[in-house]
């Protein structure tokens, strides 16, 4: 079982979803926890269930990740798992996609995502665990999910860059790509109650499982590749989809 006693975890995006479940496993494993959200109800509401840090900050906006650095810096000192899950999902064609849809989804999952980064290394202790949530949506080519796709690869690309540049520090960098997940994020879309169920048993047909995975079973992926168990393992993407890639390819 691993184990992150005394590690400092920083979670963005960890009021819900696989952020909030990978919160709590790490905090079960040990780790000082610290989740970040923008909105500040949600976030003091996780924070207090959880046993947790909960800091304020919006991803998209570079003067608050500023912030956010200063705070742990000045309540941690160092980081050693940093997990980059904040991210938004806007589905429509390319013929319908529009500018503020790009520009919000570009501006959190990769200009917010780079940064957030590039602005922790100073305080990772060497041999910390980089983490990035990407998605199966990168290498789909679901359609409506072209700018999201796009957002997602970006991550992969991230991943392989940074795993080289940092490793003479001992740094590990790895991305989770999760499969289609039982998260708040279905009912966030617009959807009504019926039709997310609809989406998700045509959907579960396509997964091998037969069934859409759980937070908890992301938040036990991204423990092991934090972890010493995943020592050896940097600079590559760890899929977590139920067959939902393998499937598809017969399609």
């Amino acid at each position: 079982m691993s184990n992150l006693t005394n590690k400092v975890a920083v979670i963005t995006g960890g009021n819900s979803g696989i952020g909030y479940a990978t919160a709590k496993e790490l905090a079960a494993k040990g780790a000082k926890v610290v989740i970040t959200g923008r909105n500040a109800k949600a976030v003091s509401k996780a924070a207090e269930e959880l046993g947790v840090t909960g800091i304020v900050s919006d991803q998209a906006k570079l003067s608050q990740i500023d912030s956010l650095v200063t705070e742990v810096k000045d309540q941690y000192g160092k980081v050693d798992i940093l997990f980059l899950n904040a991210g938004v999902a806007l589905f429509n064609s390319a013929e319908a996609m529009t500018e503020e849809q790009y520009d919000t989804m570009m501006n959190l999952n990769v200009k917010g995502v780079f940064f957030t980064v590039q602005k922790f290394i100073p305080i990772l202790n060497d041999g910390a665990s980089i983490i990035f949530n990407g998605s199966v949506n990168a290498t789909l080519g679901a359609p409506d999910s072209s700018v999201y796709a796009a957002s997602k690869a970006a991550l992969l690309s991230f991943t392989k860059v940074l795993a080289r540049e940092l490793a003479p520090r001992k740094i590990r960098v790895n991305t989770v790509s999760p499969g289609p997940i039982a998260t708040p994020l279905y009912g966030k879309l617009g959807l009504t109650d019926e039709q997310v169920a609809g989406f998700g048993n045509i959907l579960s047909q396509r997964i091998l499982l037969n069934r859409f995975g759980q937070a908890e079973e992301i938040a036990n992926t991204v423990r092991f590749l934090a972890s010493d168990d995943a020592s050896f393992i940097t600079g590559t993407e760890l899929v977590a989809d139920g067959g939902l890639t393998v499937n598809a390819l017969i399609y």
